[in-house]
């Protein structure tokens, strides 16, 4: 019989309703003593329409996962929520803590902060959408200050199709998108899994890389103060969750 481990914290995750990815992937890593629970939003396809769907439900989900008195709430979505530009994160933020009481983040959130506590400025950005879907981000993370060195694009449309690729797809695109120029490799999408490639890609790149699912996990954890180092999964869990 394993030993029992009490649980002293409580995540809560808003995942698009299409995504078989972020909860295995977040169970995984999380610390023994924190417990996942998880609200979905309606988002079938990678596609902008789907983007205003998905926060028409944001404040009545946040509300559900206030009922189990989660201690944070990440929205583990990065094209949704940077849709419409530089602050729409923070109004979606605004939003979920209105709605629950509780503190909030987004992924688009955390890949910003993330970049800034690693004292990065030039990225290249490798991603599972469409060229449609490239855009927005490029010009949020600008938006940001941040120097866009390169972008690449799978070209993924249906979200439950790209949950059903493997990590290789996410190295091997990781592996294309890097440039000697760019300090960091930042990776959107959350519904694939990137997380279990990123320690090697780091290593064989030579740079930080950070994925949504990384980043979201990061950030909710940060909201809990946890200061944890949780292995495996690159240099931002490992060595940036006391900060």
């Amino acid at each position: 019989m394993s030993e029992y481990v009490k649980k002293t914290h409580r995540f809560g995750l808003v995942t698009p309703s299409s995504n078989t990815i972020q909860e295995p992937e977040f169970s995984a890593a999380l610390p023994p003593s924190v417990s996942l629970h998880t609200a979905r939003v309606a988002y079938r396809d990678i596609t902008p329409q789907e983007q205003e769907r998905c926060v028409l439900e944001l404040e009545s989900e946040c509300r559900k996962l206030a009922d189990a008195e989660v201690g944070a709430i990440v929205f583990a979505a990065t094209a949704p929520t940077l849709a419409k530009g530089k602050g729409y994160d923070r109004e979606l933020i605004k939003r979920m803590e209105d709605a629950s009481g509780r503190p909030a983040s987004t992924s688009a959130t955390a890949f910003v902060d993330a970049l800034t506590l690693l004292g990065v400025k030039r990225i290249a950005i490798g991603a599972p959408w469409s060229k449609t879907m490239d855009r927005p981000m490029i010009d949020f993370m600008e938006a940001h200050g941040f120097t866009v060195v390169h972008s690449e694009v799978v070209g993924f449309v249906s979200a439950a199709e790209l949950g059903r690729v493997g990590p290789e797809t996410a190295y091997e695109l990781g592996r294309k998108t890097d440039r000697p120029d760019a300090e960091a490799i930042i990776m959107p999408g959350g519904n694939w899994s990137s997380m279990p490639i990123v320690e090697r890609l780091e290593n064989d790149v030579g740079k930080p890389v950070l994925v949504n699912n990384a980043v979201s996990l990061w950030a909710g954890l940060r909201l809990l103060k946890r200061t944890d180092s949780i292995p495996g999964y690159g240099r931002l869990l490992r060595d940036h969750l006391a900060r």
